[in-house]
């Protein structure tokens, strides 16, 4: 009879592998999900620039270099083109509006002042002689007027007579008939003739009035040319200085050419180049400060207001207008000169409280979107989301991500952008 062997229970000495390689895997996946992953680069403290995040007031400002110019440039450019005959003012000098600074000779000009004045004189003669005529017709028209008119009398007086005596029986018929058509027809004729004559009279009228409205405007023409004449000499159009006068004794120069500027000095203005980032913020009115030496010493600060900001963006800035504003200190511009060169503090906005981080050279790698942070024991630095929102020359405004009493690294993060830990020796 067979005997039934029974199955060993427990563990075997060839489940050991296994149990092992199973452990193993076990760990392997603990430290795929719990385990500290992060690249880490041990760095050196003085390679470091740690800055604290505070809490505090956050003015809204932006730091611009702008440059000092008239508040108004004329350009010189002459109505009429000619031949540089004379410059009367130079580079520099003050001018009076209606002085003048260079005149020219134009011998095309003088040859139509010429022609335009002979025309005139011709169309003179000419009037009159049509004044002449047509004298002369009126005085023949009322002669012939005068002289139907006798006839129509006389035929009248003999139509009535001959009435008469044909009444009386004293002539025939037909001798009637004939004064009456006589009448009738020196009647028609007058009636005719005083119509051509009003018609004449009419149109002789129109015909002097043509004649004096062409004459009218030789003269007026005349006149034109003369001015035109005058405008050879080149006024200033302002009370101002002669900042730049580009021309040279029998030089051509053409009608429109651009051939100097005026400064107009009775006030200044600072011209800026913004970076296009603030386009949308930059409105007409709003303040900037920059400060501004004494000519006897010591300093004070010009108050300035946003005048006109220019649309165009060239190179990535747009160009600002500053003028003073109307609380600026009564000294106002005193001592300032034309291109002298001013920093100013741009007001963008009213200042509000806000987590504060130092500007650094970190926000050129980052774009402010994270930041390292050190750990209270200040041996190590961890990579943080952050969200940046406004900045100014001192400051970035933290929106999330940071809090008060924490420490950052704000210099520059070239050397070590893919770590996640700095070890900080």
């Amino acid at each position: 009879m067979d005997r039934i062997i029974e199955k060993k229970k427990g563990l075997r000495k060839k489940h050991i592998p296994y149990i092992l390689l199973g452990l193993f895997v076990l760990v392997l996946l603990l430290w795929a999900i719990f385990g500290n992953h992060a690249s880490t680069m041990k760095v050196d403290a003085d390679q470091l620039t740690i800055s604290p995040v505070t809490k505090g007031e956050f003015k809204d400002y932006v730091r611009l270099s702008g440059t000092v110019v008239p508040i108004q440039v004329v350009q010189i450019s002459p109505e009429e083109g000619g031949i540089v005959m004379e410059k009367v003012a130079e580079e520099g000098q003050s001018v009076k509006k209606g002085d003048v600074i260079v005149r020219l000779s134009n011998s095309n000009l003088d040859l139509q002042i010429l022609n335009a004045e002979a025309e005139l004189a011709e169309k003179q003669n000419l009037l009159r002689n049509t004044q002449v005529a047509m004298q002369q017709d009126k005085l023949n028209n009322e002669t012939e007027a005068a002289s139907l008119s006798m006839d129509v009398a006389r035929k009248k007086r003999n139509y009535e007579q001959n009435q008469r005596l044909y009444s009386e029986k004293l002539i025939s018929r037909e001798t009637y008939l004939q004064a009456k058509e006589d009448y009738e027809l020196a009647q028609k004729k007058q009636q005719l003739v005083s119509d051509r004559l009003a018609k004449d009279a009419q149109y002789r009228s129109l015909q002097m009035d043509q004649m004096e409205d062409n004459l009218a405007n030789m003269r007026r023409n005349v006149v034109l040319v003369h001015e035109r004449k005058n405008k050879l000499a080149v006024r200033s159009n302002i009370d101002g200085e002669l900042g730049l006068l580009d021309v040279e004794l029998g030089q051509n120069i053409s009608a429109g050419q651009k051939i100097g500027q005026i400064n107009d000095l009775s006030d200044f203005k600072i011209e800026a180049q913004i970076d296009e980032h603030y386009i949308d913020r930059v409105k007409v009115g709003l303040r900037a400060t920059a400060p501004l030496r004494k000519p006897q010493g010591g300093e004070t600060e010009l108050s300035l207001v946003v005048r006109k900001v220019y649309p165009e963006v060239r190179e990535g800035k747009f160009r600002v207008d500053f003028i003073l504003a109307k609380d600026s200190s009564p000294a106002g511009w005193e001592g300032v000169r034309v291109g002298q060169t001013f920093y100013l503090n741009l007001e963008l906005g009213q200042p509000q409280q806000a987590i504060l981080v130092p500007r650094g050279t970190f926000f050129q790698t980052t774009g402010g979107n994270w930041i390292f942070v050190l750990d209270k024991s200040r041996q190590k630095a961890y990579r943080r989301t952050i969200k940046i929102g406004r900045q100014n020359p001192q400051y970035y405004e933290v929106e999330e991500g940071l809090e008060a009493g924490e420490q950052v690294v704000t210099s520059g993060y070239e050397a070590f952008k893919d770590n996640e830990v700095l070890e900080i020796k």
